[in-house]
């Protein structure tokens, strides 16, 4: 009764059928990471690459009376330094992560009853992709650690700001030490969490 109106019992499910949507599914899970990397990526990014092009090193807001808080020119280095080290560390995770969602668009196997991605509402619709879970778990890996290296240059960068800003942290100002402690305690805990639960997800 039920096979006459198109419904097929999960008893009937051949295992390549069950494979398969195993297999759907896991490739849409990765797909969406990898979007979420490459999206938050490219925001840091352009921030940084903005950051290099109009930071200056030499505006800065202390006062007179404090010359000797501010920051020397290893300071600025630093600054410039960490930008590019984030911005190069942004750059190559989004790279590995556009590079594994080529790969699994290119290694789709196409066939009557598969799942496909519609781009138009990026929905999946009959197809599966081909592709060696590991190399996939390991690109995605890579290219994730590349972010937490990209964010924790990005602090570091941040830091040095704050010193050619608001005066050194030798000098034990208490305004740059209350821009920095959030930077050094929040950013840290979230990397530190974000590795791992992607380690723990790589155990599921």
């Amino acid at each position: 009764m039920l096979s006459s109106f198109g419904f097929v019992s999960s008893a009937y499910m051949s295992d390549s059928d069950v494979s398969r949507r195993k297999m759907t599914t896991t490739t849409r899970i990765h797909i969406m990471a990898l979007d979420g990397i490459v999206n938050v990526n490219s925001l840091f990014t352009l921030a940084l690459f903005l950051g290099i092009t109009t930071t200056s090193t030499t505006n800065t807001l202390i006062g007179d009376d404090n010359a000797a808080c501010a920051a020397g020119a290893s300071i600025s280095e630093g600054l410039i330094a960490f930008h590019v080290y984030s911005f190069s560390s942004f750059l190559f995770s989004s790279l590995i992560a556009l590079a594994l969602k080529n790969i699994i668009n290119f290694s789709k196997d196409i066939k009557d009853g598969d799942v496909v991605l519609d781009n138009n509402n990026n929905n999946w619709v009959h197809s599966a992709a081909k592709i060696n879970t590991v190399v996939l778990r390991l690109g995605t890996l890579v290219s994730a650690f590349g972010s937490v290296f990209g964010c924790g240059f990005l602090v570091m960068a941040l830091v040095d700001l704050v010193q050619i800003k608001l005066g050194t942290l030798a000098c034990g100002s208490p305004h740059t030490f209350a821009a920095v402690a959030p930077l050094l305690v929040l950013v840290p805990t979230a990397l530190l969490i974000y590795v791992v639960l992607v380690l723990y997800s790589f155990t599921r």
